[in-house]
C-alpha cells in the first residue's frame, strides 16, 4: 500500500497525534504512516504551505498526503482530495489546498462525510483513510467522486517587488532559529538582473552576499543562502537569528488590531536593494 504523510498543526504535547496513527493503522493495517510536521503555527497558511511543498516533491508518485490543518476554518460537509504532480492530497476546503499546489490543482474531488458522526479530527481522517485504501485497491479519483473546482481558493503569499527592490515576508523559522524568506532564487535572480545587492532585515543589519554553507562565514556571524528547498535563509553560523535580530514569522496575534501609537518589537519582513 501507498505511504500516507501526516502534516498538521496539532503539536505534539497530548494524545492526538498517536490516535491518530492509531485510527489509520487500523483501517490501512498495510500503510507507511509517515510524520511530516506537526508544529504548524496555528492559522499560518504561509508555513504550511512552505513545509507541504518542499516535503511533498521528495515523496515517490501515490503517495497521499493528510494535512490535517486548520480543519474547521470553515463549516462544511465535505473536504477534499487532489491529484497533483502524481501525488494525493487530502486537506479540509479552507484554501490550503491552492497554496500548496501553487494555483488549481490537476484534479480535485469532494468527499462528503458522513452527516451522521460528529465534525472532529477523526471523522475526517476515517474519511481520508477510506479514500487512501479505496485508491491503493485499484480505484481512480473519479470513482470516488465528481471533479469539482467549486472549492475555496487562496493564492500564495509573494514577495513585493520594484525596479530595485525585492521585499519578502518571514513564512518560518526553523528549530535553530534560522529565518525562512518567501523569496525564492529564482524570483531572486529575476530581479537581481545580474546587480550587486544589500540584504535589509532591520534598519542597521546588512549582508551583501549570498553564501554556500553556514561555514562561510566566522562562528557568529550573520550570513544569507538559499537553502535545500530553494528559499532564502536569513542565519547566524552557530547562533540565533531570529531570537538575537527580533525576526518573527507570522503569529495568530496579527489577528488582532494594534491601535494607537503601539510599535511591534520584532521584524517580519527582508527587503533586498539592487543597485
Amino acid at each position: 500500500m501507498s505511504i500516507i504523510t501526516l502534516t498538521s498543526d496539532i503539536g505534539l504535547q497530548d494524545y492526538l497525534v498517536g490516535a491518530i496513527k492509531g485510527q489509520l493503522w487500523q483501517y490501512c493495517p498495510e500503510c507507511t504512516v509517515m510524520d511530516i510536521s506537526h508544529h504548524i503555527s496555528p492559522f499560518n497558511l504561509p508555513q504550511a504551505t512552505y513545509i507541504c511543498k518542499s516535503a511533498f516533491t521528495y515523496y515517490p508518485p501515490g503517495t497521499f498526503h493528510c494535512v490535517l490543518i486548520n480543519l474547521f476554518d470553515r463549516k462544511s460537509d465535505f473536504v477534499l482530495l487532489a491529484h497533483h504532480n502524481g501525488q494525493y492530497i487530502a486537506c479540509a476546503d479552507n484554501g490550503l489546498l491552492t497554496m500548496i499546489a501553487g494555483g488549481m490543482p490537476t484534479a480535485v474531488v469532494k468527499l462528503y462525510l458522513d452527516k451522521a458522526a460528529p465534525k472532529n479530527t477523526f471523522t475526517i481522517l476515517k474519511r481520508f483513510a477510506d479514500a487512501a485504501k479505496a485508491l491503493a485497491s485499484g480505484k481512480s479519483l473519479t470513482d470516488l467522486g465528481a471533479l469539482t473546482q467549486d472549492f475555496h481558493v487562496k493564492n500564495n503569499l509573494q514577495p513585493l517587488t520594484g525596479q530595485d527592490y525585492i521585499e519578502g515576508q518571514i513564512i518560518h523559522i526553523d528549530s535553530f532559529e534560522n529565518v525562512v524568506v518567501n523569496i525564492t532564487r529564482q524570483q531572486f535572480e529575476a530581479q537581481r538582473k545580474h546587480r550587486k545587492f544589500r540584504i535589509f532585515f532591520r534598519r542597521d543589519e546588512v549582508i551583501h552576499q549570498i553564501s554556500e554553507t553556514y561555514a562561510d562565514v566566522a562562528e557568529g556571524q550573520k550570513l544569507a543562502l538559499f537553502n535545500a528547498a530553494g528559499y532564502l535563509e536569513i542565519a547566524i553560523n552557530k547562533g540565533n537569528a531570529a531570537g538575537l535580530f527580533g525576526l518573527r514569522s507570522f503569529h495568530r496575534d496579527q489577528l488582532l488590531q494594534h491601535t494607537g501609537f503601539q510599535q511591534l518589537s520584532y521584524y517580519q519582513t527582508v527587503r533586498i536593494i539592487f543597485e
